[in-house]
């Protein structure tokens, strides 16, 4: 694993890292910690809804592999532990993995998982939509389009989505009175024929 050019961006190249990250409950727990920041085995049991050994096990497993690392600046007692997400964004390379099928399987079963959590959170987004106010459900998206493009094409799309995305991350500031949680999720790829 190495850092991407964007700041903050780890590149998954180990294959033992990606099965880690693939399992549900780890994939919704550093979801949460970069979310909300940092937090603690209870308050993350808490928001995952998971026993508080689980959640220490999965964190665990998340440290191995560099996803998530101990906060202590924040632990008011010496038996206090704190974790954090160790990046804003993980994302890795499917065609680094075409060639090794260790790396390939292990690609798809990341993509699986990630694409059951977008799933997850789309479908609590769906149950809970009828208590926004108008102006949240109003900016809501979601459909898709079809195109006839080349190769080179998706490749230019890919990086316009990317660099969209990326203005939008630097534009975000939980901070702000009137501001709130919104998900991005962008797929573009060819239709196999």
């Amino acid at each position: 694993m190495e850092s991407d050019e964007e700041p903050g961006r780890l590149h998954l190249t180990d294959p033992r890292a990606m099965r880690a990250l693939a399992h549900p409950t780890r994939l919704r727990l550093l979801g949460e910690l970069r979310a909300h920041g940092p937090q603690t085995v209870g308050m993350l049991s808490e928001l995952v809804d998971e026993a508080v050994g689980s959640v220490s096990y999965h964190l665990r497993k998340l440290a191995e592999h560099g996803f998530v690392q101990e906060a202590p600046e924040h632990a008011r007692s010496r038996r206090e532990r704190w974790w954090r997400a160790a990046h804003v964004l993980t994302g890795w390379e499917p065609l680094e993995m075409l060639a090794d099928p260790e790396r390939k399987a292990a690609s798809d079963l990341l993509r699986r998982a990630v694409l059951e959590r977008y799933q997850q959170v789309f479908q609590s987004y769906l149950a809970a939509e009828a208590t926004f106010e108008a102006e949240w459900v109003r900016g809501t998206a979601s459909g898709d389009r079809g195109f006839h493009l080349t190769a080179a094409e998706l490749q230019e799309l890919r990086a316009e989505l990317e660099a969209l995305a990326a203005r939008w991350q630097q534009r975000s500031d939980p901070d702000r009175a009137d501001a709130r949680r919104v998900t991005l999720i962008y797929q573009a790829f060819r239709r196999p024929e």
